[in-house]
């Protein structure tokens, strides 16, 4: 029997999903996308829930984009990229409108998708030993739609040296840049959730997180939508083109690719 991508519990009014593709260091796929999706709108239509907390089994939060995956974008058609694309896109604003506080739980590497993954929740917890980093460009990708919640977190200068470097940056540095809330110990974190988790649940309304979260969103992100139609248009296009497709081919076949 095939073992579920997400798992999903609740204990307390905190419904924990856990990312469950640890011998594929927790990459994202099509099929995994689409569970995360449908186990978060279950969370937002649960009564029982006030709160939800995303991690993931194994040593990685996510590594970005399995290799199957990358194989198969190759060969897609125009309009199947702008689908996939889409997807991603419901993925992270399913994040970014639920209803409900969705905190990130961070304990290993956060690389490309799995990178905006995190970037696109309320609060993020992470290691001092997590590195982050989005990864696209060196790829031959473009990293357009999580661009659309990066800009508005950290500002265009910040932002910029990310998205354009691909540069890996710890714990720490994503602190200091107001892409992450918390840098908090291995041994501890999991308490250390569960603790901040409870008191949200127990100290705030639940009509009062889910406004004051819509309020902000709206706020800082008035253009949000027609930023991410034109981000997903511009993901399926990047697709097409040569460099991305000596990109992936070089990444599959484990070579240093020649820009």
């Amino acid at each position: 029997m095939t073992a579920a991508l997400v798992l999903y519990t609740v204990e307390s009014r905190i419904a924990t999903l856990v990312i469950n593709r640890p011998e594929k260091r927790n990459a994202l796929n099509p099929e995994l996308v689409a569970a995360l999706t449908v186990a978060l709108q279950q969370a937002a239509e649960d009564d029982s829930v006030k709160v939800v907390v995303i991690k993931a089994n194994g040593n990685t939060f996510s590594a970005g984009a399995d290799l199957a995956y990358l194989q198969q974008l190759q060969t897609n058609t125009y309009e199947e990229n702008l689908a996939d694309s889409d997807n991603l896109r419901k993925l992270f604003t399913t994040i970014y409108y639920l209803p409900k506080v969705v905190i990130a739980q961070v304990e290993g590497h956060a690389i490309a998708g799995g990178c905006g993954l995190a970037t696109v929740c309320d609060i993020i917890f992470a290691v001092p030993e997590a590195n982050f980093g989005y990864t696209e460009v060196k790829l031959g990708f473009a990293p357009a739609i999580v661009s659309c919640f990066l800009l508005r977190k950290t500002g265009e200068t910040i932002a910029r040296r990310l998205l354009l470097t691909g540069s890996l940056f710890s714990a720490e540095q994503a602190l200091q840049w107001g892409l992450i809330t918390f840098v908090t110990n291995a041994e501890e974190i999991d308490l250390t959730v569960k603790k901040f988790a409870l008191s949200l649940c127990t100290e705030t309304s639940a009509n009062s997180l889910m406004v004051t979260k819509q309020l902000v969103g709206q706020i800082t992100n008035p253009g949000l939508d027609e930023s991410l139609r034109l981000a997903v248009a511009l993901n399926a296009t990047v697709r097409e083109s040569d460099d991305f497709k000596k990109g992936v081919a070089a990444f599959i076949n484990k070579e240093t690719i020649k820009w």
